[in-house]
């Protein structure tokens, strides 16, 4: 018995280095609380600049796992079209 579809669809290399993500996320949680404090003219506190990053990171990880999610879901509909392409051409030739 060969590879599963699920298999082969977890094999495909991915485009996106989660770490740099992660990078970039830790980023933008910064830059809010910083824009947030420049556009007030304010000073948060160390604890809520600290709460407000952090959940800003959980609510941009959130959007990263349904984007993985929905990735998966892409591949899964390019090899089902590979496989009708496939099976196309295959029918042509018969």
């Amino acid at each position: 018995m060969g590879i599963s579809d699920e298999e082969k669809i977890g094999s495909v290399k991915s485009a996106v280095d989660l770490a740099i993500v992660g990078d970039n996320i830790s980023d933008i949680a910064a830059f809010t609380v910083e824009k947030y404090e420049f556009k007030n003219d304010t000073t948060l506190s160390s604890e809520v600049r600290q709460a407000g990053e952090a959940e800003i990171k959980d609510e941009l990880w959130k959007r990263v796992e349904q984007l993985i999610k929905r990735r998966m879901q892409i591949l899964a509909e390019m090899f089902t079209l590979a496989e009708k392409t496939l099976e196309g051409v295959i029918n042509k030739g018969k």
